[in-house]
């Protein structure tokens, strides 16, 4: 298995405002079926907010495991599509 060390951006917060995580690799391409491991990412109690610079490893998918990843992920797109609708009168109330 092929893995890159690299440095990347952390940008946490957990507040009423904002729940997010991001790590944003530098310098690094991130393909279908890749997985990126973060290492020093700090734990946050509700409130904070945290932005900083880190370490990652990112583990490279082989040639099988990133046809299926590309296969794979037209179906599960359909899921983003699932939209329910009702009838005005329900809104009305």
């Amino acid at each position: 298995m092929n893995t890159v060390e690299l440095r990347c951006e952390f940008d946490f917060e957990q507040t009423p405002e904002s729940f997010h995580a991001h790590a944003i690799p530098d310098g690094a391409e991130i393909n279908p079926g890749d997985w990126v491991v973060v290492h020093d990412a700090p734990a946050l109690e509700f409130g904070e907010v945290f932005t900083g610079e880190g370490t990652a490893t990112l583990y490279r998918a082989g040639p099988l495991r990133r046809a299926w990843t590309m296969f794979s992920s037209i179906f599960e797109m359909t899921e983003l599509f699932e939209v329910g609708f009702q009838p005005f009168e329900h809104v009305k109330g």
